[in-house]
């Protein structure tokens, strides 16, 4: 395998870490501190790099709206729900629900730039609805047991009724609808030269203050727990990996890879998820799972690629 695969390949491997990550906060951080926590880390990190490289002059007026407009859809909704869904339906559900990416950038990018979509694309996105449905289930009767148990105030399985599977998973797919959307208006951005860590220090940033500055309403500063070390560093490691290492190892892998071919490697997540899952659980995935996840990814190849 060339390096540019492996590098893809590592980016997805990153993501599926950082999920685990989150999902090991279940019980001990609440939502919203969480978001706080990753946010800030983020901007940090990022911004620490993109002052290395210098990479804040490309970064131009009509650049920060699209990245601002970026980071509300990408960021701060799109986080939001995303750690909500690894908090109610559990890391694996939620890394294969974030598969729905790709079709969705892919309607968006028809209806807004007038892209084409070809027949194999239009399979693409079929297998990853069937791979998606096959996996979770839909309905099912009883939500994906989260690693640990939730903390107060976030959402949580309720027993055997059809409310929680169905509250994970829309919030999965408010995630990657967030996400696709974030995707559509950093595209242009990006196109114009921005550096990738000042882009993604632009993005974070925002979602940083805007998290901080929500915590002025009640809702938002439930969680009264001690601030641990060891809760602080997970925060942080789940933000290392995910956007940090996973967003350096993509970037890198698609500088020298076929587009295509480093969008669908790097798409494995819900297959790289699984063997965590169960040396983190002790119970092994059910054969549905590893197959919907197959199909998933196939169908993202083909919309990458196609």
């Amino acid at each position: 395998m060339f390096l540019s695969e492996l590098m893809a390949v590592g980016a997805a491997s990153c993501i599926a870490l950082s999920a685990m990550f989150v999902s090991e906060l279940n019980g001990r951080v609440g939502l919203f501190r969480l978001t706080r926590w990753q946010m800030s880390a983020a901007f940090a990190m990022n911004a620490a790099i993109a002052t290395a490289l210098g990479g804040w002059g490309s970064l131009g007026a009509p650049q920060l709206g699209l990245l601002a407009a970026s980071g509300l859809f990408g960021i701060v909704i799109a986080s939001t729900t995303y750690f909500a869904a690894i908090y109610t339906a559990g890391p694996r559900i939620t890394a294969l629900l974030f598969s729905l990416t790709s079709p969705f950038a892919l309607a968006l990018g028809y209806l807004v730039f007038g892209e084409t979509i070809s027949g194999r694309q239009g399979l693409g996105v079929a297998l990853v609805l069937a791979g998606v449905a096959l996996a979770v289930g839909v309905p099912r009767r009883r939500a994906e047991r989260p690693v640990v148990p939730a903390p107060e105030g976030a959402p949580r399985p309720r027993g055997r009724g059809f409310a929680t599977g169905w509250a994970g998973i829309a919030l999965g797919v408010v995630t990657a609808l967030g996400q696709a959307l974030g995707n559509l208006f950093a595209r242009p951005a990006m196109a114009a030269g921005v550096e990738p860590f000042a882009a993604m220090a632009v993005r974070s940033g925002l979602a940083a203050a805007f998290f901080v500055a929500l915590a002025v309403f009640p809702f938002a500063r439930t969680d009264t727990a001690p601030a641990t070390l060891r809760n602080v560093g997970t925060a942080v490691a789940s933000s290392f990996f995910g956007t940090v290492m996973g967003m350096a190892l993509l970037m890198a892998a698609l500088a020298g890879g076929d587009v295509g071919v480093v969008s669908t490697l790097s798409s494995i997540a819900p297959v790289a998820i699984l063997p965590m899952v169960w040396l983190r659980s002790g119970v092994a995935p059910a054969a549905s799972a590893w197959i919907g996840a197959a199909v998933a990814i196939l169908g993202t190849g083909l919309i990458s690629i196609g």
